[in-house]
């Protein structure tokens, strides 16, 4: 018999602790912050004067549903631009449509808050699925929520309709109308962004590594002398930053339509960040940043002269454009838990507000659909994001709204205002944005008529309070045990290619572009299995999630990239790297 001890059996899931340090602490600005903020102001400015002219601000509501439209697709290219803003111009349109239908055909409040709810989960996994971006599906969801309880026949609906249509119509003009002036702003930007990215991880790779490692190491020697563990994990955080940012340059340019001489100078810059990327000790960090900054500048795109590997590169991108993207529909099976969230946690906070007798649940359900991120972590983040910002919020209402009631004419002007001063401190933390948000929202419903400015604090605060309680709650009941599949998944992918990557760069002789479509199928899978780790690991009640193995996988992954590169002929020679000027514009 034998005396071997049996394994003991697996620990029971246990709750991860909901982070408190760092939630409301402010980040930089978007590089970009400003053209949301004054295409907003575009957007929604001239249809509001219109009807502040026309004596019609009771219909400003379904103007503002077109006109929210322009928040959209700001980091696109104006090709994929102007499909995104027209899908979302109807997008916003239907989910107006279906609830002015319901409001026309029933006043029972319980049925239009399951309406309500069965909308926002709709718009929140056709949002996450088609990675529409910020703002996401809470501009949406909150004009379709709000129109559900605004008085309303059949007979007018084809006019409401219409008016949207107008001012997302507008929208559109507005979002690509700096293309006129800048066409290539967009990829030239995600280009820098990666090239900055990638000359930092450089950076940060050449201060980490052993003494006498090679130049190809893509993981520091931090992690194991010298700085130890924090300085490796500060290196596997900026690896990962630059594996996004590279990714994200890489998708930009695949959307950009017809590939231009300046679109194929683009796609060899991006390729110098993945190589860098790959091997940060052959790179030179300030030629990366001095291809950076010719990008930001409005002279042409930097040429660069690469003829043993320009062949294979050009083949790999035909090869990735040949792929296209996966279905729509393959995306939405993943999200299920989080649509069940999504309409659970809308619905029941929207009978808990009409129990309470607040009287707008519209606040409650929106609030609790705007909480819901990738995992239940960020979910309770984005919670207490939203309550601190709500308070602070009605604070400001309060002490807008005597001049607000001087004229509707200052009523559209604070509404501006507040409109700017959202989405230009929105990206610093949610929090700030929400303290102009929240006014705002409480205005826009100044606009049929007067009401009581302590009423409309009251409800406000308690739906945000009833909103964000009764929405996490609903995160906590749902799981979402799926995460820890996905992340096998996820693991099996790029354990995948990382092998069919390494057998190409062992084989004496490849096929033209076989091996540079490896080396873009392995990227891929690494920035995907570092973003479903991040997922996975953010939920509670998960199981023991391999980790361990996530890091191996990884670190392997970068080998593997690191010996494609050199296979490829694709690092530069160094000799000249100090010679930032020895580009062509």
């Amino acid at each position: 018999m034998s005396s071997a001890t049996p394994p003991p059996p697996p620990a029971p899931p246990r709750p991860r602790r909901l982070p408190l340090a760092g939630v409301l602490r402010l980040g930089r600005p978007s590089e970009i912050w400003f053209k949301p903020a004054l295409s907003a102001v575009a957007a929604v400015a001239p249809p509001n004067l219109a009807l502040l002219a026309l004596g019609r601000l009771d219909l400003a509501m379904y103007t503002m549903a077109g006109s929210l439209c322009a928040l959209y697709a700001h980091n696109r290219p104006y090709a994929a631009r102007g499909r995104v803003l027209a899908l979302v111009v109807l997008g916003m349109t239907g989910g107006l449509a279906v609830s002015l239908l319901a409001a026309s055909l029933t006043a029972n409040a319980v049925v239009l808050v399951t309406v309500g709810a069965l909308l926002a989960a709709v718009q929140k996994v056709l949002c996450d699925a088609s990675r529409v971006g910020p703002p996401g599906n809470v501009v949406l969801t909150f004009i379709s929520s709000a129109s559900l309880f605004a008085p309303q026949s059949l007979g007018q609906l084809p006019g409401h309709l219409a008016l949207a249509l107008a001012a997302g119509a507008w929208a559109w003009i507005v979002g690509m109308a700096p293309g006129l002036v800048r066409p290539h702003g967009p990829e030239r930007r995600a280009t820098a962004q990666a090239l900055e990215a990638a000359a930092a991880y450089a950076v940060a790779a050449s201060g980490t590594a052993r003494p006498g490692a090679t130049g190809g190491a893509t993981e520091g020697a931090g992690a194991d002398t010298g700085a130890g563990a924090a300085a490796g994990t500060g290196l596997s955080r900026a690896r990962a930053a630059t594996a996004a940012a590279v990714h994200a340059a890489r998708q930009t340019l695949l959307a950009t339509g017809a590939r231009s001489g300046s679109r194929r100078a683009l796609e060899r810059l991006v390729v110098r960040a993945e190589v860098a990327l790959a091997a940060p000790g052959d790179t030179d960090p300030e030629r990366l940043r001095a291809w950076a900054r010719a990008l930001r500048g409005r002279g042409p795109v930097p040429q660069i002269d690469e003829p043993a590997a320009t062949a294979d590169e050009l083949l790999g991108v035909e090869a990735e454009l040949r792929a296209g993207k996966r279905p729509l529909w393959t995306r939405l099976g993943p999200l299920t838990p989080l649509a069940v969230r999504t309409a659970v946690g809308c619905a029941l906070a929207g009978y808990a507000s009409l129990a309470l007798g607040v009287g707008r649940p519209y606040w409650a359900l929106v609030t609790a659909a705007s909480l819901y991120q990738a995992n239940l972590t960020l979910t309770w983040s984005r919670g207490v994001q939203r309550v601190v910002g709500n308070l602070v919020g009605v604070l400001v209402f309060a002490a807008l709204v005597p001049l607000a009631h001087l004229h509707p004419a200052a009523l559209v002007l604070c509404c501006l205002a507040l409109n700017f001063g959202a989405e230009a401190l929105i990206s610093r933390n949610y929090w700030l944005g929400s303290i102009c948000v929240t006014p705002m929202a409480l205005l826009i419903t100044e606009f049929a008529r007067t009401q009581d400015a302590g009423e409309l604090i009251t409800e406000r605060v308690l739906d945000t309070l009833i909103g964000a309680l009764v929405g996490l709650v609903a995160a906590i009941a749902v799981t979402n045990r799926r995460s820890g599949d996905r992340l096998e998944q996820a693991l099996a992918a790029s354990e995948l290619a990382r092998e069919r990557a390494a057998r190409l760069s062992a084989e004496p002789r490849v096929a033209p572009g076989a091996l540079e479509s490896a080396r873009r199928v392995l990227a891929g899978a690494l920035v995907d299995l570092r973003v479903t780790a991040d997922a996975a690991a953010g939920e509670w009640w998960q199981r023991a999630l391999p980790m361990e193995r996530v890091v191996l996988t990884e670190q392997s992954g970068h080998r593997t990239l690191a010996a494609t590169v050199r296979r490829q002929g694709l690092l530069l020679d160094r000799r000249t790297s100090g010679r930032a000027e020895d580009v062509r514009s």
